[in-house]
């Protein structure tokens, strides 16, 4: 199996010496990595489905998605809505571009319907199908930013560029734990080939 263990402290200055290669992966291409917080990581890549999603907009500063998700559950209460999997999030700007008071997100939840119209502060939309590196990181939510380098390393090493938000799925409710450490988090970056 082939198996690249980077530290997480280099791989946000790694760049590739392959630019403009593209490889072609196998389901063994992995990447074996140290958090910042000395948690391992494991990257690999694997198609997404694609989902329709109910969500709420969110505008500004990423550490308040929290708000966010709170009016996302109320609506969705109140509508009754059926979901069909974890809530999760959609980040659509990089924060050391963008000013704070522009970043965009989506705080959101699956759903097997796509819903006919916007209510209860709701919009609809769908999430394209796409090939994405991800990992899962353990620990509370404003740890989980200390993966995306090693994901961008991981990208850039198999000669791949980013192509759409990060995803951020959310797959441990905050409510049925005893520690935040027990939380867990699936980050999805969706690819292209370079050149593309």
């Amino acid at each position: 199996m082939k198996r690249f263990v980077l530290a997480a402290t280099l791989a946000s200055a790694c760049n590739s010496s392959q630019s403009g290669v593209v490889h072609t992966p196998t389901n063994e291409s992995q990447a074996v990595v140290a958090s910042a917080a000395g948690q391992r990581l494991e990257a690999n890549w694997k198609e997404r489905l694609a989902q329709p999603y109910a969500y709420v907009e969110h505008v500004g500063d990423y550490r308040r998605l929290g708000d966010s998700m709170r009016a996302l559950f109320a609506a969705a209460a109140e509508l009754e809505l059926e979901t069909s999997g974890p809530p999760f999030a959609l980040f659509f700007d990089d924060p050391g571009q963008v000013p704070i008071e522009r970043l965009r997100a989506r705080a959101c939840l699956p759903i097997a319907q796509r819903g006919s119209a916007s209510a209860a502060g709701l919009q609809y939309d769908d999430l394209p199908r796409a090939m994405v590196v991800y990992a899962r990181v353990g620990g509370p939510y404003p740890d989980v930013a200390g993966s995306y380098p090693v994901l961008f390393a991981y990208l850039r090493d198999l000669g791949w560029s980013p192509g759409g938000p990060i995803r951020e799925i959310y797959l441990v409710n905050p409510k049925d734990v005893s520690d935040y450490r027990e939380l867990l988090t699936e980050v999805q970056i969706p690819w292209a080939a370079r050149g593309n």
